[in-house]
């Protein structure tokens, strides 16, 4: 079972993913957005990872809340919003649980997944985070493993895409040949999954 210590443990694992990652993300960003993807990002989630030090919640909903609503008030563009979104969504699917098991987690998950794409309008294969996230969702029933596999399959795969949404469809065909960065950053915030600790691994296995 999932508690609130390991779903704070996935915060500041991805805040920690992200920081080794940002210069990478921001070169992906490059070429098709406005090349601050990582520097946001990583903005955000060292918000997200101090503020829960500091006062950690007392259910995985409340954290995955409390992250949402950070990241909005945090990170710039459409990333804020849209992250903000998806945990935001997610832990109010979680409720008010103290614990939840990895099937409960990947239901909540496809919930924020499906408000992230009511918001910005995008579906799988349109150049986007949802072309990572879907597949994770899927993946998400039989394994961590699994679904950071799927994300991180889901994400090089955007590379011959046309950007149909967002900052990168201004370009056309020129966005063909460059992975998207919101499906690379996606990826991240699944495969911390599998860095969150004992529990994570614990959980994995149910």
């Amino acid at each position: 079972m999932l508690d609130a210590d390991f779903f704070r443990r996935w915060m500041t694992a991805t805040a920690a993913s992200v920081d080794r990652e940002a210069e990478r993300l921001t070169a992906l960003d490059s070429p098709i957005g406005d090349a601050d993807h990582g520097s946001n990002l990583q903005r955000g989630f060292r918000a997200v990872r101090d503020a829960l030090d500091k006062e950690p919640p007392a259910t995985p909903g409340a954290v995955l809340t409390q992250a949402g609503r950070l990241l909005v008030s945090t990170v710039g563009g459409a990333s804020g919003p849209l992250y903000g979104t998806l945990l935001r969504r997610t832990g109010k699917a979680l409720g008010e649980a103290a614990e939840v098991d990895r099937r409960q987690l990947a239901e909540a998950l496809r919930a924020g997944v499906d408000a992230v794409m009511k918001l910005g309008g995008a579906e799988p294969g349109d150049k986007t985070m949802i072309d990572a996230l879907v597949p994770a969702v899927d993946a998400l029933g039989d394994s961590f493993a699994s679904a950071r596999d799927a994300a991180r399959e889901g994400s090089v795969a955007t590379t011959p895409l046309l950007a149909r949404k967002g900052r990168a469809s201004y370009l056309g065909e020129r966005s063909i040949g460059h992975q998207d960065p919101g499906a690379t950053s996606a990826a991240l915030l699944i495969a911390a999954l599998l860095d969150a600790g004992p529990d994570g691994e614990a959980g994995d296995s149910e």
